[in-house]
């Protein structure tokens, strides 16, 4: 079983919805009679379909080709600017956007899509101008009224959010990204425990909507186990498991609540199902609903540490490429590993990496000795309990005098070195990462307390951990 795979809303945006496929008559007459030719409705089509598949040069080509045509301008100038943004080029696809707002102010989806550029800059202030704009056009856009409650939680506006997501579930009871989100918000911010029952009741609704819905399966076990209703959530996984044997997401999350014994790190196959299904919406999640900040609080560990020289850095674990725009400018050579194919696809689209791999990240380590100046590692390791075998490959990995950095969840106890959580993520003490360190044959470690991410609407304890390679 695989996850419905939630698309952002950028790309969401550009489905070939409003042009149905070799069908000209789906344009809005304006749009036929200025036109008049099949040959350039097709162009767009086509375009919007090679954008919507990933191939950005070839969309591009299309869209430029249209521009230059004149027909049907807007949207042209409404895409080019979605892609740019694509490509890290926000301010450019920005002023593309509003240009086609200027020529036809009278649509919601260029507004809309402005909104998610601004958004995704973190302008949630010109963003939420540009979600009510849009629903003003067209008062049941779902882009806009789930994106204008997204951006209203993300500004801490929180009774407000809690009305539009309400607004948003209204319009549609069947809508799954509007139930799945809903309830996400009830467990990010509950006021009380009601709060997180009505949760259950939105995650289940989800599920009725697409069964196969793996981020509103894990909410849902996950929200038991908050509830403190452990074998309710544990029923969650069994059951999932027992209809889905050799799905790794159910079998991992047993662990997580005690039933099976924990293994010494999250297998490789949970890994990879995990984040191809989370892509879409990882960057969203992250950022806007969980208060992420473990790139950030890596780069200022490596402020004292500071460099004229450029360096040969790995991003371990990259993700969708959140650290690359921080770490570009120190770096001579970036390379990003990971085991998930659709995050690799997302780090690929911002431009930073000159190589980006899919492989594991230990065994990666073990057959480049000496090959890295400096590791950065954000949020991989907590899928990692033993971390003796990865710091010995990164020990090798980096060159002498070079730097590895990392971030960690936090286990407040002597008791022990690690754990696997309820979250199915790890969790290992500070005695545990010095020990591990020290004996990897790493120098000035640096093992730092602090805040990296929100888990139900509380931060998380975390470890920002920073050491050197001896000279």
């Amino acid at each position: 079983m695989r996850e419905h795979n939630e698309r952002s809303a950028l790309q969401r945006d550009i489905a070939l919805a409003s042009i149905s496929k070799g069908n000209s008559s789906k344009l809005p007459r304006h749009r036929r009679l200025r036109v008049g030719s099949e040959a350039v409705c097709g162009l767009l089509r086509h375009a919007m379909q090679r954008h919507q598949e990933g191939e950005l040069d070839a969309a591009e080509e299309m869209y430029r080709a249209l521009l230059r045509t004149r027909a049907l301008r807007p949207d042209a100038l409404h895409y080019l600017g979605v892609l740019a943004h694509q490509r890290g080029q926000s301010e450019q696809g920005i002023a593309l956007i509003q240009e086609s707002v200027r020529i036809a102010p009278g649509r919601a989806d260029p507004n809309s899509n402005l909104g998610n550029i601004y958004k995704e800059c973190g302008r949630l202030g010109d963003a939420e101008s540009c979600y009510r704009y849009a629903l003003r056009l067209m008062p049941d856009h779902p882009e806009a009224l789930g994106n204008l409650a997204v951006v209203l939680e993300a500004q801490d506006r929180l009774e407000e959010a809690r009305v539009a997501y309400g607004v948003w579930v209204a319009r549609d009871a069947s809508d799954t990204r509007a139930q799945y989100l809903l309830g996400r918000f009830l467990c990010s911010h509950p006021r009380d425990r009601d709060d997180v029952e009505q949760a259950v009741v939105h995650f289940s609704a989800a599920l009725v909507s697409d069964r196969n819905n793996l981020s509103a399966l894990e909410a849902l076990g996950m929200a038991f186990y908050g509830l403190g209703r452990s074998s309710e959530a544990a029923g969650v996984y069994r059951d999932w498991s027992a209809r889905d044997p050799e799905n790794p997401i159910p079998r991992h999350m047993l662990s997580a609540c005690g039933v099976t014994e924990a293994p010494s790190r999250a297998a490789d196959d949970y890994i990879r199902q995990l984040f191809d299904g989370f892509a879409a919406s990882f960057d969203t999640q992250l950022l806007e609903n969980l208060g992420y900040r473990a790139p950030q609080a890596l780069i200022g560990a490596l402020d004292g540490a500071e460099t004229d020289e450029a360096l040969d850095v790995l991003d371990a674990g990259c993700g969708t490429g959140l650290c690359g725009p921080l770490i570009r400018r120190r770096a001579r050579r970036l390379v990003g590993v990971d085991l998930s194919q659709c995050m690799l696809e997302k780090a690929h689209v911002r431009g930073c990496y000159d190589e980006l791999r899919l492989e594991e990240l230990t065994a990666h380590l073990q057959m480049r000795p000496h090959a890295y100046d400096l590791m950065l590692c954000a949020d991989t390791l907590v899928y990692f309990g033993d971390l003796h075998p990865v710091i010995c490959a990164a020990a090798a990995a980096v060159r002498p005098g070079g730097s590895i950095a990392f971030t960690l969840e936090a286990l407040l106890s002597r008791s022990s070195s690690y754990r696997l959580s309820p979250s199915g993520r790890y969790q290992h003490t500070r005695h545990y990462v010095e020990r591990v360190l020290t004996e990897a044959g790493l120098k000035g470690v640096n093992v730092r307390a602090d805040n990296l991410r929100k888990e139900a609407g509380r931060w998380v304890d975390g470890w920002v951990v920073f050491a050197r390679c001896g000279s």
